[in-house]
């Protein structure tokens, strides 16, 4: 057999000359705003010295970097060029803007006291002690008085290292702080799929799909977008495409836009109403069920609730099985017909017949989903359903199928730095924050999904926000989270640590300038997403500008203030702590370099074999039980019927113990007069979430545009690069509209992370387009997770 894959180094020609392409049309893709594109490491000059870095961001991919250094400063950056051309981390443009990034006029050089109101953004230089003692201070004053249930470390994930992050360190050190779960990228996810698989975010790995799979359906899931560069998921996307044409098979895209990785390489497109997946799933199953093509077998070995044979007693006889939900005998007697999901889901119910008989007739059907499809308002029930597809088929933990969850992301070779034992065992999901800041002491385990002990014992009054923008920018409702903040009677204490004035770092009391990775030692793994296993160690490139420091020094003198140095340090510099972690790795792996090698070699990866997710459970299951209560596939979850009998939710709110279709806030059917519109966001290119999001080059490259459908803009009077006024119940912004037949009509497609640029005093328009000033916050039913891409909203020109 001939191998059609492309190469590594011939997929990242490809996109070097779409970039041409790009700036032959007028775009800035110039090679001085990115580097020098694929020089190799022997150009360099002897003046020159070459240093190893990594992208940092969190993309997934954790692409390599190699920063040519002229008289202390980064000249240019090229990528991985080691080994095969076909096993290269190569950084994608937004990658390359790297160096834009870390000697950008706009990084923050001192340590910073506020001065003006939270929110405007107006400080005045301070010197390290003093920022360190207010700190100090602060924490001091909110432990006494408050407990240390009252410190909050808020999500955040603009910067991976070993040792980067290190705030929670601190804390547990000090006593401890409250514990979050989850996080805002896979929130709903990582909640619901517990109760019915054990664990949560276990696929089989994209590699298995190019080896053994012959149809590939992805629900929401975009790697072209989301997952750039070589050194990530889109290069084993882009082999398993070739892989699965040469075989004959195909894929399909399920999908509310026309995405980067459907355009011009899936076989098809699916267009969708936003949050409406389930309803496509349950028209699935209804399909296989009346044409006899389920699984009985395999259901009935592996699963519980598919029907009533595997019911469990709590539930007997009473109609509560997912076949009785499909067949219309069930929770709401509606039986789940192709015609009744096509206006639901804007797809005609020929086309849910073709892909249920394309589905199953495939011999190895490799179904995932990204994690835009569970960031809805039904986002946990619409991660289940997906899941049912394979299920029903029993083509489930055999090679080249998935189960349903996103593509499975490996380990890593070294670890981070340890937190330690936190003391406090009080934990809420992590988009409930502001609630615990805003009422924190009426926060429950029945009323906001918190764990631990029943009830916080405080409102969060010390926020430490690291490498992060969720505060305000990455976070729901930007309105009224800023309303919350800037209430000093709540939350007292506001830290920000960060290299540029983010929308979030206006709400800081001290504001503390980080050291980038390029400018300290530092050492990382190859990111969560490609299938593959590796380290890199190098720096620092260049000398920290200002007086930014590392957050290892900066959170070692914060402890020393509670004479407590020594036991955040266990004795180590952060250098002395790299070392550790990489000698422990290599000596848990076995074969990997020795530390003075790595510093020489500056990468180190190895190819992993393909992942079947759930393979142990399928070839044995009593042997390898799942964590379960059941030890099986839970289709139906008496965990789940527990928890909708007894959490307090609202008149709105539903928990089901199966996979089922509910609309969700501000879902299907939610659209009015005022708002009679849907929109969704999704990730753009240029940033990953907001991080790269004020660099002038990559703006100019990809601009900030709203995709609305021709069918939705003509009685609008909207033509492409019109600035449009959008408004929801949340807020209002400008952006410009890009009109394309490349969104499903009655959708507007909104791309995520823009910085958010409005006058909060006046009339909070946002003129930065950032997505959060649109969506409300409110938390899901079971979750309390951030699903805010159901939103309703109305588009009118500015004229």
């Amino acid at each position: 057999m001939v191998d059609c894959s492309p190469t590594r180094r011939s997929f990242v020609k490809g996109a070097g000359s779409l970039a041409a392409v790009a700036a032959a049309a007028g775009a800035v893709t110039s090679a001085g705003a990115f580097g020098r594109g694929d020089a190799l490491a022997s150009d360099a000059s002897p003046s020159e010295r070459v240093v190893w870095s990594r992208c940092n961001v969190n993309c997934g991919g954790g692409c390599w970097f190699q920063y040519h250094v002229v008289d202390g400063k980064i000249a240019y950056m090229e990528s991985d060029n080691t080994g095969s051309a076909d096993f290269q981390g190569r950084a994608c443009l937004r990658g390359r803007a790297m160096r834009k990034w870390i000697n950008h006029p706009d990084r923050l050089m001192y340590p910073m006291k506020r001065v003006g109101k939270r929110g405007e953004g107006k400080f005045e230089r301070i010197s390290w002690d003093e920022a360190i003692d207010s700190i100090a201070s602060a924490l001091k004053r909110v432990i006494d008085t408050y407990g240390n249930e009252a410190i909050y470390v808020n999500y955040g994930t603009g910067m991976y290292s070993v040792t980067g992050r290190t705030s929670n360190r601190l804390m547990n050190v000090l006593g401890g702080s409250l514990r979050s779960m989850f996080d805002y990228s896979a929130h709903m996810a990582e909640a619901a799929m517990p109760f019915m698989y054990g664990v949560s975010l276990n696929g089989s790995s994209m590699t298995e799909c190019l080896k053994n799979s012959d149809l590939l359906v992805m629900f929401g899931n975009s790697p072209a977008e989301t997952r750039m560069g070589g050194g990530n998921i889109v290069w084993d996307f882009t082999r398993a495409r070739e892989a699965l044409k040469e075989r004959g098979g195909k894929i399909v895209s399920i999908d509310p836009r026309l995405n980067e990785s459907v355009s011009g390489h899936s076989d098809e497109w699916i267009p969708i109403r936003p949050g409406t997946d389930a309803a496509l799933c349950s028209a699935i199953a209804h399909e296989w069920i009346v044409e006899g093509k389920v699984d009985k077998e395999f259901l009935d070995t592996y699963c519980v609730g598919f029907d009533e044979d595997t019911m469990p007693e709590s539930a007997r006889g009473m109609n509560r099985s997912y076949r009785d939900y499909i067949m219309g005998t069930g929770y709401d007697r509606v039986e789940k017909t192709p015609e009744w999901a096509a206006p639901i889901t804007q797809v005609p119910a020929d086309a849910i017949r073709r892909l249920a008989a394309d589905i199953a007739a495939a011999k190895a059907p490799f179904i995932t989903q990204g994690w835009g499809s569970q960031r809805h308002s039904n986002g946990e029930d619409t991660c289940r359903a997906i899941c049912m597809l394979p299920l029903l088929i029993g083509k489930w933990g055999l090679p080249g199928t998935n189960s349903g969850e996103r593509e499975g992301m490996p380990g890593a070779l070294v670890k981070t730095i340890p937190n330690g034992e936190n003391p406090v065992k009080a934990s809420i999901p992590v988009y409930q924050w502001v609630n615990a800041v805003d009422h924190g002491k009426d926060m429950t385990a029945l009323n906001a999904g918190v764990k631990g002990v029943d009830r916080l014992p405080s409102d969060i009054k010390f926020v430490w926000n690291y490498a992060g923008n969720c505060l305000t920018n990455q976070h729901g409702d930007v309105n009224y989270t800023h309303d919350v903040l800037v209430d000093e009677s709540k939350c007292e204490f506001i830290v920000v640590y960060d290299t540029v004035l983010t929308d979030s770092a206006k709400y800081a009391d001290i504001l503390l300038p980080d050291a980038m990775r390029a400018e300290q030692l530092n050492m990382h793994t190859q990111g969560y997403s490609e299938w593959y296993l590796g380290v890199g160690l190098g720096g620092p490139a260049q000398e920290v500008p200002g007086e930014c420091r590392s957050s290892y020094d900066v959170c070692a003198d914060i402890a020393e203030r509670f004479g407590k140095r020594e036991e955040f340090t266990e004795g180590r510099t952060q250098e002395e702590w790299i070392r550790f972690l990489y000698e422990q790795g290599a000596q848990a792996d076995g074969n990997m370099p020795t530390y003075d090698e790595m510093l020489k070699m500056g990468v180190y990866k190895r190819p992993l074999p393909p992942k079947v997710a759930f393979a142990e459970f399928r070839a044995d299951p009593v042997a390898n039980p799942l964590k379960t209560p059941s030890g099986k596939v839970e289709i139906y979850s008496e965990q789940l019927a527990s928890i909708a009998d007894t959490w307090d939710l609202g008149a709105d709110e539903r928990i089901f113990p199966i996979p089922v279709f509910q609309p969700g806030h501000h879902g299907y059917g939610a659209v009015t007069d005022e708002f009679p519109l849907y929109c969704c966001g999704f990730h753009h290119k240029s940033r990953t979430h907001s991080s790269f999001g004020f660099i002038e080059e990559l703006e100019k490259v990809a601009r900030q545009q709203l995709w609305i459908n021709p069918i939705d803009a003509e009685p609008r009077g909207i033509s492409t690069g019109d600035m449009l006024a959008v408004s929801s119940p949340a807020g209002e912004v400008r952006i410009e509209a890009k009109v394309t037949p490349r969104v499903v009509p009655g959708t507007v497609a909104f791309p995520q992370g823009a910085w958010h640029k409005a006058d909060m005093s006046g009339d909070r328009v946002d003129h930065g387009a950032c997505v959060n000033t649109l969506t409300q916050y409110r938390p899901t039913p079971l979750a309390k997770g951030n699903g805010t891409h159901s939103m309703i909203v109305q588009v009118e020109r500015v004229r």
